[in-house]
């Protein structure tokens, strides 16, 4: 790829690779709370539901648990989700789904379902964040067998690593 004279934020690279991943697999598909919204999640989904429609790229309740089963019981039935949790800790809410069904349930088929899943969830905010938002769980995911977690340290690797986590047949946290 040619990225000379490209100067991409973080939320275009994100916002960039979602759109490839979209155009290219009919399976792909965004949800979460605040997805479709005219700031959308801090300029990372900015005019998908548009390009995309609502069946693909949707708002979801606030209840993180039920969004990460929903996620994850698609994902068994053959779509790729990309679930956004707005922060990190939010995702604690749904803690046992992520640690106890998506990241185990290929070794509990013996490797006949995989769990192709993108779990986004957002750090790392500098500007007005409270103790509660404030968390680097990172580590925590990564202790947990069966789920890979990266973490980009450039708009670049943004892109690429998320390309990469949504054709991934097994889960990925996102960060």
């Amino acid at each position: 790829m040619n990225t000379k004279g490209r100067n991409l934020k973080f939320c275009e690279a994100i916002r960039e690779a979602t759109a490839i991943a979209l155009k290219k697999d009919p399976n792909v598909y965004i949800m979460g709370l605040g997805v479709p919204d005219p700031k959308g999640l801090f300029g990372t989904t900015l005019g998908l539901q548009e390009e995309f429609g609502s069946d693909r790229v949707f708002d979801m309740p606030i209840s993180e648990n039920a969004m990460t089963g929903v996620a994850i019981g698609s994902a068994i039935s053959g779509m790729r989700p990309i679930l956004t949790h707005q922060r990190v800790e939010f995702a604690l809410l749904s803690i046992e789904q992520i640690v106890n069904q998506a990241a185990k349930w290929y070794h509990m088929t013996a490797g006949k379902k995989n769990i192709p899943l993108v779990i986004r969830m957002i750090i790392g905010r500098g500007w007005g964040q409270g103790a509660q938002h404030s968390q680097s769980l990172e580590s925590w995911f990564g202790h947990i067998p069966g789920l890979k977690v990266v973490m980009p340290a450039t708009p670049y690797d943004a892109k690429g690593l998320l390309i990469s986590a949504i054709e991934d047949n097994n889960p990925v946290i996102y960060l």
